[in-house]
């Protein structure tokens, strides 16, 4: 199925690479590089004509973001995932499931987020000995093995400073690392779980993609939710989580330990929990016009000669009395801007010289507030400059659900004691653009 793995940084160097179906040249990583490289120095559309029109100055048209997620050469398909300013790149020679091989990427990552609580250049080198251990048990001959973090942690020590003394000591005296003695029947559970308080915690994260047209109709709407748990429950218990309206949701995805076929008879989670934190389910849900986004931006950009003016407003919308915060808007601006003056009634702005862009920091908004407004004016070296941007858009909105999806009740089996019980929601900006 997977052939190799690669983590390539920021400048294209190989930190580390790991084999499971034979061994395939690190030159693959700098095919992958000119292939970047080539697209992101291409006009829009022109790859599908085999690279031709691609653009002869230097600026280049794309960034590392835009690269698509497989890329196509003479012998291999190359699968990248783009995560923390390191790529992660799989080359597949025959037929796969590419969602099977990104699923599995995604899970690594968590899996290394667990251990070394930041994933990155400096973390992976500085355990070199705990990821590829981590590789290796994970996967067995290209195909997937042990992916949950229980079941890794009773094979794998996670590199605290005791566990890797106990490794350097037993190595130095020959002793072999302590292999589990009890393994649980549930590969995502460990056995004798035991806590003197028991308690389970829900967070339900939504974020909202949207595209707003210039006259304030939305173009396109909806949520991507994720049910994150954090179970400290004693025992093997059992749980049933019933939801108030659960028809508002669709294209589900469940943590193996859920029964599918309880929750298409009767939208109930049924399940036995990982011990610790875990992604319990995530899904989408489409908004209405009425509920797309609690925030209403009405943006003005009027051109001039060698320049323009703008005027972006913004009024906030019926959250339930919870207020919005952590609002911040960015407007780009052409290409060929030499000088930006606006002033604001709320927050504070800065504008970017280097990428071209006004980011107004607004902070927290109530629906009684008085309404922020940016105003301005911006000059250019060209006499019409390029308008028509996208606005973006970021907020934050704590204990409030965009989507209506509410915990109605957590029953629990199989264990005689009763548990405390949290639940949390919140909505954040996820890919929003308003037109211009």
């Amino acid at each position: 199925m997977i052939n190799s793995l690669f983590v390539i940084n920021k400048q294209g160097k190989i930190i580390i690479e790991k084999h499971w179906r034979g061994i395939i040249s690190r030159q693959i990583v700098d095919v992958f590089n000119d292939e970047c490289t080539k697209f992101m120095h291409s006009l829009p559309g022109s790859m599908d004509n085999n690279g031709a029109g691609s653009l002869s100055v230097k600026e280049a048209y794309f960034t590392r973001e835009d690269v698509p997620p497989i890329l196509e050469t003479n012998k291999y398909w190359l699968l990248n995932v783009l995560r923390e300013d390191l790529t992660w790149l799989c080359p597949v020679e025959r037929e796969v499931d590419p969602m099977l091989v990104f699923e599995f990427i995604h899970r690594i990552i968590d899996i290394l987020t667990d251990y070394l609580s930041d994933v990155s250049e400096t973390s992976i080198r500085e355990n070199f000995v705990t990821v590829y251990q981590l590789l290796e048990e994970m996967m067995d001959y290209g195909y997937p093995l042990t992916t949950e973090p229980n079941a890794l942690k009773e094979i794998i020590m996670p590199p605290t400073i005791m566990n890797k003394m106990i490794t350097t000591v037993g190595a130095a005296a020959g002793v072999a690392p302590k292999l589990p003695q009890s393994m649980s029947n549930i590969p995502w559970r460990k056995a004798g779980v035991k806590y003197a308080q028991n308690e389970i915690y829900f967070d339900i994260v939504e974020e909202i993609d949207a595209t707003i047209a210039a006259n304030g109709s939305v173009v396109s709407c909806e949520a991507h939710g994720t049910v994150l748990a954090n179970s400290r429950l004693s025992g093997m218990p059992d749980l049933s989580l019933n939801f108030v309206n659960a028809r508002v949701i669709d294209d589900v995805s469940f943590h193996p330990c859920v029964r599918n076929r309880k929750w298409e008879s009767e939208k109930i989670l049924s399940f036995v929990p990982p011990d610790g934190q875990f992604k319990l389910m995530s899904y989408r849900t489409t908004l209405s016009p009425y509920q797309a986004i609690p925030l209403q931006v009405k943006p003005q950009i009027i051109p001039t000669s060698n320049g323009g003016r703008f005027d972006i407003s913004v009024q906030p919308r019926s959250t339930d009395g919870k207020p919005i915060e952590n609002v911040v808007i960015t407007l780009p601006m052409p290409k060929s801007s030499t000088s930006v003056n606006a002033t604001c009634n709320v927050g504070q702005y800065m504008y970017d010289p280097v990428n071209k862009s006004i980011r107004w920091e607004i902070g927290k908004l109530q629906l009684r507030d008085r309404a922020p407004v940016l105003s301005g004016t911006f000059s250019t070296s060209e006499s019409n400059p390029e308008l028509g941007m996208s606005i973006g858009l970021d907020f934050q909105i704590n204990l409030f659900s965009i989507s209506g999806l509410k915990v109605d009740s957590l029953r629990i089996f199989h264990e005689a004691y009763k548990p405390y019980k949290g639940v949390r929601c919140m909505t954040k900006a996820g890919n929003i653009h308003i037109r211009t």
